[in-house]
């Protein structure tokens, strides 16, 4: 008896449109990962906020002018804001150590942040200080530039305030 070769199956296109399928699909959501780590790891999110960079922030969305009034105002109190954010961060720090503290006292993680609600109160009026002061001295533009202005970034689907 003699073994017969058998011929091989025809190949179609199919196992060939999987293929690439496939790929596409593999590339898409390598694509979708890395957008979104981009997202996550990189965007100025991650770097401590300081007051400075709020100004800054807010300053970029005025006219040139009001911009300028605005840094100017922060420049000359800027050494009483950076008092309020130390006293804040030392009062989250006290918040944090008594919450570590054995035996637990919750008297004493209410006193601290009772304090740390104050020291955030005082640098909030500090920096809303420097906002009045300048809003003061700004164009009616730079103050509803002001009056819209958001720190959190815009999706376009939020309605008009």
């Amino acid at each position: 008896m003699t073994e017969g070769v058998s011929a091989p199956a025809p190949a179609g296109r199919w196992p060939r449109r999987i293929l690439f399928v496939s790929l596409a699909l593999n590339l898409f959501f390598v694509g979708a990962w890395a957008a979104f780590a981009w997202r996550h790891y990189a965007w100025e999110r991650h770097r401590p906020w300081t007051p400075a960079m709020r100004i800054e922030r807010l300053a970029d969305s005025l006219p040139h002018a009001d911009a300028d009034k605005l840094r100017a105002e922060f420049r000359g109190r800027q050494s009483n804001i950076e008092a309020a954010v130390a006293s804040y961060r030392q009062a989250q720090r006290a918040v944090r150590e008594a919450l570590r503290a054995e035996p637990f006292d919750p008297a004493a993680l209410r006193a601290a942040m009772a304090e740390a609600r104050s020291a955030r109160s005082r640098l909030d009026e500090a920096l809303q200080d420097v906002i009045a002061t300048a809003g003061a001295m700004m164009t009616p533009e730079g103050r509803r530039s002001l009056a819209d202005w958001t720190p959190y970034r815009r999706s376009g689907n939020e309605k008009n305030r």
